[in-house]
């Protein structure tokens, strides 16, 4: 299987350096190399009535879409479950 390009908005960047504490935060750099090789993986889910896909981890959300066709992850959004689909 192809490696998908991964590509970050610089608010979700900022999002990703004020989250909780260092071990949250690799966890979620580790989910995010991951969906490079597969952002269709068993703990993803599609947001329904949106072209968006979500990730879970711990209480933290991970946004994104993919262009299967061009082999791109644009990240959107990463933030606590409670304010990410605002």
């Amino acid at each position: 299987m192809a490696r998908y390009e991964i590509r970050i908005k610089p608010s979700a960047v900022k999002e990703l350096e004020n989250l909780g504490t260092k071990k949250i935060r690799q966890k979620i750099v580790k989910c995010i190399q991951n969906l490079g090789k597969n952002p269709f993986s068993v703990g993803s889910r599609k947001l329904s009535g949106y072209d968006k896909y979500r990730v879970r981890i711990g209480d933290y959300r991970i946004l994104y879409t993919v262009e299967a066709a061009r082999l791109i992850v644009h990240l959107i959004k990463i933030s606590h479950r409670k304010d990410v689909y605002r």
